[in-house]
């Protein structure tokens, strides 16, 4: 089963985007973060078109928002508005497979504004409450077989940014920022699917900044977006993928899809 993250931001505006990679990679489960789009006018029709039949999702008019896109049934959908902020961030599913029932949690962590400093910075205690409120949700969760996916907004490792030096105190690589990912990877062990297959002394990038030029030739990433599962399913792990090329297109987001796949059928 080829599981596929991205922050697509915007739904309606990269629809033909969403046609083009799904035409070409044929994906079999996407989850979508910064849809940017109310329920009301989710579009709905398009995205069944593409050959999902099992449709979820939990937006908002022009912020946030997440979906999940599947071409097998969703059930137990979940949808919590972490720490009451009133923001779309959260969806959750489960996936029947071969090994048991899988949860499948889509989130859109905040990217906590420009200044990593709780007492001058809002967003950003919001954004480390939301990381304390995911270690706090899943540790009690040891039995349980999950994935955790989404645009996390935090580059954990020294070689998922351009420089780490340079970039130890921006919002995103911060040592509080990456102590509380930390803590949240230790709650189950988690597996980082991507660095199962890419050592962490090899950069690696999600995210190249609309303010390049050249986003890809500059190379100045970070990589924000991650697939994350619990021990139990590390025998399922097959392989992973970045879809770089994607940062090239026309009108693209700034993020690019990422994937795993997984041994469930």
């Amino acid at each position: 089963m080829k599981i596929v993250s991205w922050n697509i931001n915007s739904l309606r505006l990269r629809l033909p985007l969403l046609k083009k990679f799904v035409a070409e990679n044929a994906p079999d489960v996407i989850c979508l973060q910064e849809i940017k789009v109310q329920d009301a006018d989710f579009p709905l029709l398009e995205v069944k078109a593409l050959g999902f039949d099992f449709v979820e999702f939990s937006g908002e008019k022009s912020y946030n928002g997440v979906a999940i896109l599947s071409k097998f049934p969703l059930t137990k959908i979940e949808k919590i508005d972490i720490e009451n902020y009133g923001h779309k961030r959260h969806i959750c599913a489960t996936l029947q497979t071969k090994v048991g029932e899988v949860a499948l949690h889509n989130f859109y962590v905040p990217a906590g504004g420009d200044i990593p400093d709780v007492l001058l910075n809002d967003k950003f205690d919001h954004k480390l409450k939301f990381v304390d409120w995911m270690t706090e949700h899943f540790a009690p969760q040891k039995d349980k077989k999950i994935i955790i996916l989404g645009d996390m907004n935090i580059a954990p490792l020294e070689h998922d940014v351009w420089s780490h030096k340079q970039l130890l105190k921006i919002v995103s690589h911060t040592p509080i920022e990456v102590e509380k990912m930390a803590r949240l990877q230790k709650t189950l062990d988690w597996i980082d699917t991507h660095r199962v297959f890419v050592d962490e002394k090899e950069k690696l990038y999600s995210w190249w900044s609309y303010r390049a030029k050249d986003p890809l030739g500059a190379n100045k990433g970070r990589r924000l977006d991650h697939i994350w599962a619990t021990p139990n399913l590390k025998n399922q792990i097959k392989s992973m993928k970045i879809y770089k090329n994607f940062r090239s297109e026309i009108q693209p987001s700034d993020h690019v899809p990422i994937e795993t796949v997984f041994d469930f059928l």
